[in-house]
């Protein structure tokens, strides 16, 4: 263990928790990554990112407890109905999900690789790491690591892992090309 301690990382996609994962061990801590994504499909979708996280643990040398279970069930019961708050939601299904596991690991603190994407909406998902770690008696960690978002590009493009085309779950997925169908008359 290293001077700062553990650290549990919620891990989301490899890009976005390779430069995580290198900032906090710069900060001298000792870090686990946690793959809990129930918002992210497909299915297919969800195993893709999982493959590409799983390299990027190996290839970066930490450990990845992956929970069982996809649960997306329990994402769509909390989601359906309040789509536009619909991120809260899920970044308190899945901060509540890594602090508890935190706290039953016996590691202090947590953190998640969400905190250095321009795409989230960090002020909401500080809130809800906090509220998650305030219920499970462990401490978040938030850094705005918003501008490094390329470097993890960056550390990722050597290992050449799958690479997402939007943030995970079917709303932004239809987003995502809804949008893209919008700009090329319809054709995708």
């Amino acid at each position: 263990m290293t001077a700062a301690g553990k650290l549990l990382i919620h891990t989301c996609c490899a890009h976005c928790t390779a430069y995580t994962v290198e900032h906090w061990r710069s900060l001298g801590y000792d870090v686990t990554g946690l793959w809990f994504n129930p918002n992210i499909h497909p299915f297919t979708e969800h195993n893709l990112r999982l493959e590409a996280m799983q390299q990027l643990s190996h290839a970066m040398d930490f450990q990845l407890v992956v929970l069982e279970g996809y649960e997306f069930w329990e994402y769509f019961r909390r989601v359906t109905g309040h789509e536009t708050e619909r991120c809260g939601i899920c970044f308190e299904l899945r901060l509540d999900r890594v602090a508890r596991k935190a706290a039953e690991m016996g590691i202090g603190a947590f953190t998640s690789s969400l905190l250095i994407s321009p795409h989230q909406q960090h002020e909401v998902a500080k809130t809800a790491g906090e509220r998650a770690a305030a219920q499970n008696g462990v401490q978040f960690l938030y850094a705005d690591l918003r501008k490094r978002y390329s470097d993890g590009r960056r550390i990722t493009k050597p290992i050449e892992l799958y690479r997402q085309q939007y943030c995970g779950c079917v709303y932004s997925e239809y987003e995502r090309y809804h949008q893209h169908e919008s700009e090329t008359g319809g054709k995708l």
